[in-house]
């Protein structure tokens, strides 16, 4: 939650200076995991509407979403993200929406969070991995933000970026990736009515280990491209590149739709495991999905355009 300081009050002045480092030092040999829900607490989002589009499956909790993720700007571990995000700085935060478009624009938070009604929508997510989750996320459809920039007969393809500082994310660089994290959805995938603009989760902001304060959440793909912590939309004519397709091709495709007849080299994508569960389950055709969003894909070769 982000809290306004009043300029007329030091630090020093509410707590002593030792004391303070202390208690900081103290926090920070906490692992994440003990710490629990409330040291991630956001900012509450009213008025939530209920959306058809949520799965009715048991949710995950807060403690297992925010403890359990990838985030390798903030490291490579799944619990990493949760140690090291903590004091990652979300405000002042602006989106650019560029590209083919008549009308490019740049949006600070509070214009993404009145731009749609926002709404909760519980969507099941997969990661390549085998694990997965279900989450209630708060936001909109990103066709409602792509409509409003009004795409050009030229806009193919959506080039998604995310925010980099080495300074915040020194560990970024033992991940053996190329940042910023780029991304990328055909035209039509990303106007399709599932493909949302995340602003929160469990009613609340997004924690920062979790893609504040603003992401990508597509969940008929594999979880990595749900790109987190967006600065930059770009709408192209032409593929964009992704960073995992750039740095593992063979096995990171540019569509990357859940289907557990394609494994991936390392990994049987035929069942996965649900966080808090120990039996695995049989991974569904586009995680579930299939219904809404199969028809994209019509005529062509799922195996070959993985």
């Amino acid at each position: 939650m982000l809290i306004n300081k009043s300029p007329d009050i030091r630090y020093s002045e509410v707590t002593p200076k030792a004391l303070y480092f202390n208690r900081r030092k103290f926090l920070t040999a906490i692992p994440a995991a003990f710490l629990g829900a409330r040291a991630f607490a956001g900012t509450k989002l009213p008025n939530l509407a209920k959306s058809s589009f949520s799965t009715s499956e048991a949710q995950n909790s807060f403690n297992d979403v925010t403890h359990y993720n990838n985030f390798y700007e903030f490291g490579v571990p799944k619990d990493a993200p949760a140690r090291y995000a903590q004091n990652f700085k979300t405000n002042p935060w602006t989106l650019s929406v560029e590209g083919a478009v008549a009308k490019p624009h740049k949006y600070s938070i509070d214009d993404l969070m009145h731009l749609a009604p926002l709404e909760e929508r519980i969507y099941r997510h997969r990661c390549v991995e085998g694990w997965s989750i279900v989450v209630p996320w708060a936001g909109y459809s990103l066709s409602a933000l792509l409509k409003q920039a009004e795409p050009t007969p030229k806009a193919k393809f959506v080039a998604f970026e995310s925010y980099y500082d080495p300074g915040q994310m020194p560990l970024a660089r033992q991940s053996g990736l190329d940042f910023p994290y780029i991304e990328g959805l055909r035209m039509d995938e990303a106007m399709h009515p599932l493909t949302m603009l995340t602003l929160g989760m469990y009613g609340e902001t997004l924690p920062p280990q979790d893609g504040a304060p603003v992401r990508l959440t597509v969940p008929w793909k594999y979880g990595f491209k749900s790109a987190k912590s967006l600065v930059k939309i770009k709408l192209v004519e032409k593929q964009p590149p992704c960073t995992w397709n750039i740095a593992n091709p063979q096995e990171y495709g540019f569509y990357s739709n859940v289907n557990p007849a394609v494994p991936n080299p390392r990994y049987s994508q035929a069942t996965e495991r649900r966080l808090g569960e120990f039996r695995r389950r049989p991974t569904l055709p586009f995680n579930g999905y299939a219904d809404q969003v199969a028809s994209l894909y019509n005529g062509m070769d799922l195996r070959k355009y993985y």
